[in-house]
Order: C-alpha cells, then sequence, then structure tokens
C-alpha cells in the first residue's frame, strides 16, 4: 500500500494511455468540434437572415464583430477561471451556455438581440475551447501532450468543415433558425454527457479537502492496479493555491515565452484569417468559377487538419520549438510559392495553396499545443486562454490590414509575399523561444510543463 507521497503525474508518464484517457480526449475533441461548428455556423446564417430581414450590408459587420468580442471576453477573462474553479465545471457550463443561447438566437426579433446573443454565446464559445485544452493536457502524458491537443484541435477545424455541409442541406429545406437549432441542442445535449462520464481536473481535486474520493477513484480508473487509498497523500495538492492570476504566466522565467507565444499567436491568425477571408475574393477576381473557389478555399483548413497528424507526433518525439520552427520556415516558403503561382496552371496552384495552409493552419493548432505544453497544469487553461485571445485580435486585424492594401492596389501576389514574410518571422520568433527554452537539445520527458518554461541555464542545443 503506498503511504507516501503520491504524484498523479508521474502515475500517468509512466503507464500506458489507459482507455480512460482515451475517453477524456474524445469528450474534449467533441466539446471543440461543437464550438468550430457554431463559431462558423453564423457565416452561413447571416446572409439569409440578412435578406429576412432587410438588413443592410453594413449593419452586417457589427453582428459578426459581437461574436468575436464574445470570443475575446471568454478567452481572455472566463477561461482562468477553470484554473481556479476546477476545467469539468468551467467546460460544462461554457458548453451549456453557448447552446441554450443559441437556440435563444430564434427568437431574437431584432439587430439588438441578435447582437446580443451572439455576444453572450461567444462568451461561452471562448471559454470552453481553453478547458477542454487543459483538461486534455492534463490527463495526458507528456510524451503525447502535443499529438493529444493537436488532435482535439482537429474538431475545432472539422466542426467548421461540417457546418458547411450541415448547412448546404438545412438550409434551403428549412431556413436559418434550422442550423441554430442543430447548433444548439447538440451542445446542451453534450454538456449533459460531459456531466455524467467527464472526470474533473486531477490538481483541482488534489486540492479539494472534500473530494479525494474522487480523485481516488480517477486514479484508479487511469492505473487499476495501483493500491491506493483514504490515506495516501498526493504531492499535486501541495501546489500553490493561486492558480488564475494574469500575473503568473509572467513568472518563473517565463515572461520572454509568453510575450513571444502572444506574437506568434498574433501573426498566425492574421495571416491564417487573411486567407480563409480574401482568398475567394481574390480567386474570384482571377475568373476563377464558383465552385473551384470554394475547393481552393477550404484547402488551408483541410491541410492543417493534415499537418495535426505529422506535426503532434514531431513534437512529441523531436520537441515543439525545432517542429514549429521548421514548419513556420517552410509555410512562408509555400506563401511564396503560392504568391508566384497566382497565374499557373489551375493544379499547380491548388498544390501550393494545399501546401501553404498545411503550413499556416497546422501552424495554428501546433501553437495551441505548445501553449499546452509550455504552461505547467495550474495556469494552463489561463495561458491558452490568453494566448488564444492575443491571437484573436489578429485574427481581426488581418483581414482589416489586406483590406486596406488591396485598397492601395497591392496585387495577390504582394500580399501572399508579405504573408510568407510574416510566418517566417514567426518561425524565427518560435527558435527564438527554443534558445531560451530548451535544455540539451530537448525538452525533459516524465516531468511537467515547467520543463519547458523554466529558462535553460546551460547553453542549449537545438537540433
Amino acid at each position: 500500500m503506498n503511504t507516501g507521497p503520491l504524484s498523479v503525474s508521474e502515475v500517468i508518464e509512466s503507464r500506458k494511455v489507459s482507455a480512460y484517457q482515451y475517453m477524456v480526449v474524445v469528450l474534449c475533441g467533441l466539446v471543440l468540434f461543437i464550438d468550430g461548428f457554431d463559431t462558423q455556423a453564423i457565416s452561413y446564417i447571416i446572409p439569409l437572415l440578412a435578406k429576412d430581414w432587410h438588413i443592410a450590408p453594413k449593419l452586417l459587420g457589427p453582428i459578426f464583430s459581437s461574436t468575436l468580442i464574445g470570443l475575446m471576453v471568454g478567452y481572455l477573462f472566463v477561461s482562468p477561471l477553470s484554473d481556479k474553479y476546477g476545467h469539468k465545471r468551467v467546460m460544462i457550463i461554457a458548453t451549456f451556455l453557448f447552446g441554450v443561447f443559441t437556440i435563444a438566437t430564434v427568437l431574437a426579433t431584432n439587430i439588438t438581440e441578435l447582437m446580443a446573443l451572439r455576444f453572450i454565446t461567444g462568451v461561452g464559445l471562448g471559454a470552453a475551447a481553453p478547458s477542454a485544452i487543459g483538461l486534455t493536457g492534463e490527463y495526458s502524458p507528456q510524451r503525447l501532450r502535443a499529438t493529444f491537443v493537436l488532435a482535439i484541435y482537429c474538431g475545432f477545424s472539422l466542426g467548421f468543415v461540417v457546418a458547411g455541409f450541415v448547412a448546404g442541406e438545412l438550409l434551403p429545406r428549412f431556413g436559418w433558425t434550422s442550423l441554430l437549432w442543430v447548433g444548439g441542442v447538440a451542445p446542451v445535449l453534450l454538456s449533459l454527457l460531459l456531466l455524467l462520464m467527464l472526470p474533473e481536473s486531477i490538481a483541482y481535486l488534489a486540492r479539494s479537502k472534500t473530494r479525494k474520493d474522487e480523485l481516488i477513484a480517477v486514479v484508479r480508473r487511469i492505473s487499476p492496479a495501483l493500491q491506493i487509498d483514504r490515506n495516501t497523500a498526493f504531492m499535486e495538492a501541495q501546489g500553490d493555491a493561486k492558480r488564475a492570476a494574469i500575473s503568473n504566466l509572467f513568472k518563473h522565467g517565463r515572461n520572454s515565452g509568453t510575450l513571444l507565444l502572444w506574437l506568434v499567436f498574433f501573426i498566425n491568425l492574421a495571416v491564417f484569417y487573411f486567407m480563409q477571408s480574401w482568398l475567394p475574393t481574390i480567386l474570384t477576381g482571377l475568373k476563377y468559377p464558383l465552385e473551384t473557389v470554394v475547393w481552393l478555399t477550404a484547402l488551408p483548413t483541410i491541410g492543417g487538419i493534415l499537418a495535426a497528424f505529422v506535426v503532434g507526433p514531431a513534437m512529441d518525439r523531436i520537441g515543439p520549438y525545432i517542429s514549429i520552427g521548421i514548419l513556420y520556415v517552410c509555410g512562408g516558403l509555400f506563401m511564396a510559392f503560392t504568391a508566384a503561382m497566382f497565374t499557373a496552371s489551375l493544379p499547380v496552384l491548388m498544390v501550393a495553396i494545399f501546401l501553404a495552409g498545411f503550413c499556416v493552419s497546422g501552424g495554428q493548432k501546433s501553437v495551441i499545443a505548445l501553449a499546452a505544453v509550455f504552461y505547467p497544469t495550474e495556469i494552463r487553461s489561463t495561458g491558452v486562454g490568453w494566448a488564444l485571445g492575443i491571437g484573436r485580435l489578429g485574427g481581426i486585424a488581418g483581414p482589416s490590414v489586406v483590406g486596406l492594401l488591396i485598397s492601395a492596389h497591392w496585387t495577390p501576389t504582394e500580399i501572399f509575399y508579405g504573408g510568407g514574410s510574416m510566418i517566417l518571422f514567426a518561425g524565427c520568433c518560435i527558435f527564438l523561444m527554443g534558445r531560451l527554452y530548451r535544455r540539451n537539445g530537448k525538452a525533459n520527458t516524465g516531468q511537467d510543463a515547467d520543463d519547458l518554461s523554466t529558462p535553460a541555464t546551460a547553453e542549449p542545443q537545438l537540433k
């Protein structure tokens, strides 16, 4: 019988991944899938709603912005509560919240009500994702943490894609409210499933004085052969109780890493959303038919999903800094390749856009995984949430800047060259993080994320 302090993290590191842990990953992936579905669904609903309500085009921007502002509030100010009050609790409340208010949007009668409902929906959407990423990271061994986080974030991209197919089937037959019903009922039902099946954060349970039995049950599900009882002391319970303070992102040598991460998130999402927002306009201006434009615009997202299956294992095997740095360098080169191929044949242009999307969209998912392994357990959700929030600012700024460049008569080629140079700069930031935080060419395994977020004391050796 184990009577000394037991580290659940060491238990997770020293054993094969159990079916129970895979269940946690799948449930968190479902949360992100529904999150992505609801985030994208409004893009298909608004044109039909504008026609029904006779909304002027100039008023559509604020409707979209209300959701984006809600997302930022969720990322920046609600997700840190997950580290303090438990990932499961915040995830269930957030998922239920954005489901209920998505359904409530059906009852909106004017633009003001619509914007208010979309804002609250956005808060729920923004709070759910960091909690899901934090919980996945906590139940994953460090050797597979990046792979699992990338895998669940693919759910977000799949939600984007599925929203389009469902919209194509439902909207012509049942109108714009039908997509809201699907996007609202699904998360409400999912929140009930999470309530029944999802375990709470291990660190949160260890800190709680009244939930030790629940923690013991979780550890037994992870490792049935482990002999523990109520007399077992858990090492996680000895951690700092001040979990959610934003200032913790800048303590213990994490200040440079946090600022570099924010910069990379900003750049990556700025370039990604400029591609998603302006590719249809650019390609239409180049006289491509609508069917071709749709497929070409979908290629970056498809490439990003496939990138997860390559980059995730690479991050776990050779380290995140080298893997993501190389990905961004290739992304800059492929953006330049795309810039030079706008006048080439369609198959060549498709390959170029796919490769650029593989690196840019794949880079977006990869830096989320990097944030999940960079920050230690007690502030992981806060770190991921703030990185996503800062990145969202880039997502807003990118398309706006490109609009100004187009107004200034920049060509698509020049714009993509500029985007490629920004992605190359993001790669330099990642390599700089590697220079600051890697030890002996590779972060130690079998320990918490502090291995990555503590500055190296010896000269690092980058592979």
